[in-house]
């Protein structure tokens, strides 16, 4: 009886507790489905938080170390005499600003004569280069002749090779034509530069021919074509070429220091070198003259800006 009882007893038990498990694991489910869903949820707005804030924090790293030299060097020159450049008491703001280390800069070198000279090889630097990077640029993208494909692949090549290899060999052309000692002689090796060619052939390349092909219709010719249709559609083109043209031209310090003999002929980055040497030894007044030279960079820069990034993308689209 007792046997009986206890087996009678067992089969009743087991549905009962397989009853009571599969409740308590389906109650259990049901309560780790929301904390999943809300590790989930948290995890996602932890990302989304944090790649911004890295973007953030990689630009204002970017930030500082590309404008951090610059008010490092304009803090140098705005110093008066008794305030401390380096060391650790030196501090960013100056404590008594002054001007006097600009007029000092004149005192040293005839700084608007070197002025002068930039100014005139780096405006003609940016005529030449938007002149004849444009007719040449004109001419790989839009006419037909043998040997483009060899010409566009020497092109190429010559964006790759550092000035420093064919230095010597631009030198002894130079003396030969007689212009060493000349801003031309200085002029001459940047008059137009590979960098420029492709830039305007990039951008001729975006042009629809269809506006072409109709002045072509009522009669224009190449030059026509090129003159009062295409180049007037890539002015932003124009202006990314101008710009970096004229950057080269007026940090350029290598070139002119070889070619240039006579003090009278320096351009500015040559001429401030004097101000660093039996002269004056005055990191204030260095700073002030390096200040002299990145602001016309700058002017030109803020000037054309609008039009140097229409052009940065007249070449990724075509209409």
């Amino acid at each position: 009886m007792s046997e009986r009882t206890e087996r009678s007893e067992g089969r009743e038990g087991m549905p009962g507790q397989q009853g009571m498990s599969e409740r308590t694991e389906r109650s259990e489910g049901r309560e780790g489905m929301p904390r999943a869903a809300l590790s989930t949820r948290r995890s996602a707005g932890v990302g989304r938080f944090a790649g911004p804030a890295l973007r953030y924090l990689l630009l204002l790293l970017m930030t500082v170390l590309l404008v951090g030299p610059f008010l490092w060097q304009l803090s140098t020159a705005l110093k008066s005499t008794g305030e401390p450049i380096y060391g650790p008491d030196t501090t960013l703001l100056p404590a008594h600003p002054t001007l006097g280390n600009f007029g000092k800069v004149t005192e040293v070198i005839p700084v608007w004569r070197y002025i002068g000279n930039s100014a005139i090889v780096a405006f003609a630097s940016v005529v030449t280069n938007c002149l004849l990077g444009a007719m040449a640029g004109y001419a790989l993208a839009r006419m037909r002749f043998r040997g483009r494909g060899a010409v566009f692949a020497a092109l190429l090549a010559s964006l790759v090779v550092p000035f420093e290899v064919i230095m010597v060999n631009v030198f002894l052309t130079v003396r030969s034509l007689g212009l060493v000692d000349t801003l031309l002689g200085v002029l001459l090796p940047g008059a137009v530069s590979g960098l420029s060619i492709l830039v305007m052939r990039t951008a001729f390349l975006a042009l629809p021919r269809e506006t072409e092909e109709a002045a072509a219709i009522d009669g224009a010719g190449e030059w026509a074509r090129f003159w009062r249709v295409a180049l007037p559609s890539v002015r932003g083109s124009l202006a990314v070429v101008g710009v970096f043209s004229f950057l080269f031209a007026w940090d350029d310090f290598l070139w002119p220091l070889i070619v240039l003999k006579n003090p009278d002929n320096f351009t500015l980055t040559v001429g401030l070198q004097y101000l660093s040497g039996t002269f004056t030894n005055d990191q204030r007044v260095v700073a002030a003259g390096t200040m002299i030279a990145v602001v016309p960079l700058l002017a030109v820069f803020f000037a054309l800006q609008r039009m140097f990034f229409r052009g940065i993308g007249e070449g990724g689209v075509k209409g």
